[in-house]
């Protein structure tokens, strides 16, 4: 009988707040993380296009278990819409499918947005990872097929313009939540003001709950290549990291102790014992010692590991 496989890598874990740049491929930037940290394990927390830039939070071994609650965090784009064209993908990369003359004011955009806050109802690009009959979308578009995508409820928090610089262009600025297209908005924007849109710039600032500052630039990751010493250059990389349970901090958050912890490691239930205890909560996480040790539920005073932490 084989003995199994020891894993390659170290069992580092933890995010990184990556500050993607342009024309690098989320799994590209995976792939480079996971490379320069030694990781055993490595994953994103939501795709960012390639022509897209900023915040691509990545997950690096335990934490690849908590990237559900990042995915389904809000989150900030800022983007560009250039007037008069659609384009087959959305933005710059696809081919002019429509065309048109005209061009919205400032104030016929302003008088749109209203429209697109709240709960609206929002049809995918073709060119996106949506499974049409267990096909990504992207693919089916690729070959050329045009596939009926339906639409789904998204909602948007908030939609600003920033700026109208020219009749050509506006930036705007939106805080979204899960499963929201930015290119789908410019599209949508561009068909209803009679002008056709496609995105020609995208950033995005923010994923709950990591802020902007938290970002590292990818430049500032290659520059510790340099770094001879490979116990320091981790030792750097490393020190870039956040903890894994700061992607739980919109759940309720119980303290326990090392006997407890050790209870809790071992798949059993504790007791929440305590005036300012949680009564039932269906997800809840605990840190000892200010480490992530497990994410379960609370009810009838007792907290139940749904999964541990090493």
């Amino acid at each position: 009988m084989s003995k199994p496989r020891k894993p390659k890598g170290r069992p580092i874990s933890g995010w990184l707040i990556l500050d993607k740049p342009v024309d690098f491929g989320s799994t590209e930037a995976v792939s480079k993380i996971k490379w320069l940290f030694k990781a055993q394990k490595c994953g994103h927390a939501g795709t960012l296009d390639p022509l897209a830039s900023g915040m691509l939070p990545i997950a690096l071994g335990d934490a690849t278990k908590t990237v559900p609650y990042v995915m389904d965090g809000r989150k900030i784009y800022e983007f560009t819409v250039t007037w008069g064209e659609e384009r087959a993908t959305d933005d710059l990369e696809g081919d002019v499918t429509q065309s048109s003359d005209e061009r919205p004011s400032e104030q016929q955009i302003r008088d749109l947005l209203p429209k697109y806050t709240g709960v609206i109802s929002q049809v995918p690009p073709q060119f996106s990872a949506i499974k049409i009959a267990g096909e990504r979308a992207y693919d089916l578009a690729r070959d050329g097929e045009a596939v009926e995508i339906p639409s789904r409820e998204v909602e948007i928090f908030r939609l600003t313009l920033l700026a109208c610089p020219d009749a050509n262009t506006a930036h705007f600025e939106v805080e979204c939540g899960k499963g929201t297209y930015v290119r789908a908005l410019a599209r949508d924007f561009g068909r209803e003001l009679g002008s056709y849109g496609h995105i020609s710039g995208l950033r995005r600032s923010f994923v709950a709950p990591f802020a902007e500052e938290t970002m590292v630039p990818l430049a500032d990751l290659v520059a510790l290549e340099a770094i001879e010493d490979a116990d320091e250059r981790l030792a750097a990389l490393d020190a870039l990291l956040i903890d894994t349970s700061e992607a739980l901090s919109s759940l309720p958050h119980l303290v326990v102790n090392d006997d407890q912890a050790h209870r809790l490691k071992m798949g059993n239930p504790i007791l929440v014992r305590g005036r300012d205890a949680p009564v039932a909560e269906s997800e809840a996480y605990a840190t000892a010692r200010g480490k992530l040790i497990a994410i379960g539920e609370i009810g009838q005073g007792e907290f139940r590991p749904k999964r541990v932490f090493g």
